[in-house]
């Protein structure tokens, strides 16, 4: 694969505008539509305007007994106000007549209203009677009702395009009748793992003995693609040859994403960029100044984006978060594609030696005056555990090399729900 004359310094490239570079060749998905129970997690492709009103009537919101506000004033235990039960209404049964001075309606929750009344008194504050009904209590006048339209309008906009759909929100597109949302495909990631060291957990005894690697690098790329709302498709494991790369890699010219892991660097057994060349991809970057991940790549094969990750498993992990996590988003129609960005406070000193910016995994805890955030101990790019422990990212700049405990610190927290446009980093 040729580089580009001065499209990335021998020093590498900075991971903000990497992760720019990336978004800027990635596109959106089409839309579909697709079955409702089937769109948890998809982002919607339109405006959804409610066809109704909801409630569509005013209904009860208890049960009890439906009642004009004028006959119950004044009732108490010491007075109690009688009320000839005309009617009874539950849930999903329409009212046949107009509630008249001294008559009132047994109701239950959700049961539309009668005409001529408008509170509903509950059950509690009653004897119970079933043709004629004493009331002890006056608190109820006016209440335990859901007016029409109280929730949603008719002709409003309920949920907008580029809303993300939660169990929420398909509980209000159900309310509407819609039971196929337009929303944006979700892209199907192709992951390829590549190395003669390493093998898939199918084969446990190469793997206990000793002999290979097991591949988790494959099935934690495989989850955080799900997670993210792509579909991944495992493209299993090449071996460290031309051969296996280029049969393995072909595979992935159906799909909308291609992310590799190892392969990239400047080896003897490093053929991934080699081989993407004869396939046709055009390169942008091979080299970023961070660690852990310097060595990432990013380029087209045959439009198909293709970022390369390194293969060490922190470094995997941690550049998916940078780079393929907001491209996915993108893909998916999301507009925030970048998690949040937020300042935190060093609990320890932090010394670093290479001249580099440094993505650290930390523990953040909320404290009274603010957050804190404590290394999770060794920062080596294979201690896969860090990972476990972690809940942020502290973004150490280049050439910061000592940061005093108590300094301020930028951190992406990992567990925040709040993403932005522009990458914190």
């Amino acid at each position: 694969m040729g580089a580009r004359a001065g499209s990335v310094s021998d020093t590498g490239l900075a991971a903000a505008e990497a992760a720019r570079r990336i978004l800027a060749d990635v596109r959106r998905q089409p839309a579909l539509r697709v079955p409702l129970d089937d769109a948890l997690g998809s982002v919607l492709a339109e405006d959804v305007v409610s066809p109704l009103d909801i409630p569509a009537w005013t209904n009860s919101a208890m049960d009890g007994y439906a009642a004009r506000g004028a006959d119950v004033r004044g009732a108490s235990q010491a007075a109690p106000v009688r009320l000839r039960v005309v009617e009874e209404l539950p849930a999903g049964r329409f009212p046949s007549r107009s509630i008249g001075a001294g008559e009132c309606a047994r109701i239950f929750t959700g049961a539309p209203l009668p005409d001529g009344t408008d509170s509903v008194i509950r059950q509690e504050d009653t004897d119970q009677g079933r043709d004629l009904v004493a009331i002890f209590k006056d608190r109820d006048i006016g209440v335990n009702i859901r007016k029409v339209g109280e929730d949603i309008r008719k002709g409003e906009i309920v949920l907008e395009a580029g809303a993300a759909l939660g169990p929420a929100q398909l509980g209000v597109l159900a309310s509407l009748a819609v039971a196929h949302p337009l929303v944006y495909r979700r892209p199907r990631v192709a992951i390829l793992g590549s190395g003669d060291e390493i093998v898939d957990v199918d084969q446990p005894d190469a793997i206990l003995s000793g002999r290979k690697i097991a591949s988790s690098n494959t099935h934690t790329l495989v989850a955080l693609v799900r997670q993210t709302g792509g579909e991944p498709v495992n493209l299993g494991i090449a071996r460290d040859t031309p051969e296996s790369l280029r049969e393995h890699l072909r595979r992935a010219l159906d799909c909308d994403l291609l992310v590799t892991t190892a392969g990239i660097s400047v080896g003897e057994h490093d053929f991934v960029r080699t081989v993407l060349d004869e396939l046709g991809a055009e390169q942008r970057f091979w080299k970023l100044r961070m660690r852990p991940g310097a060595p990432v790549g990013f380029g087209l094969l045959r439009e198909i984006p293709w970022i390369g990750l390194p293969g060490n498993p922190v470094s995997t992990m941690v550049t998916f978060e940078l780079f393929v996590r907001p491209a996915i988003r993108v893909m998916c129609g999301h507009r925030l594609p970048f998690r949040r960005s937020r300042t935190v406070r060093a609990a320890e000193p932090i010394t670093l030696k290479p001249k580099l910016q440094h993505f650290l995994r930390a523990v953040a805890t909320e404290t009274p005056t603010g957050i804190e955030a404590r290394l999770t101990g060794p920062q080596g790019s294979g201690i896969l555990t860090s990972m476990v422990r972690a809940n942020a990212l502290l973004v150490i700049p280049e050439g910061q090399f000592e940061t005093p405990a108590g300094a301020e610190v930028t951190a992406i927290l990992l567990d925040d729900p709040v993403h932005q446009t522009e990458p914190g980093f």
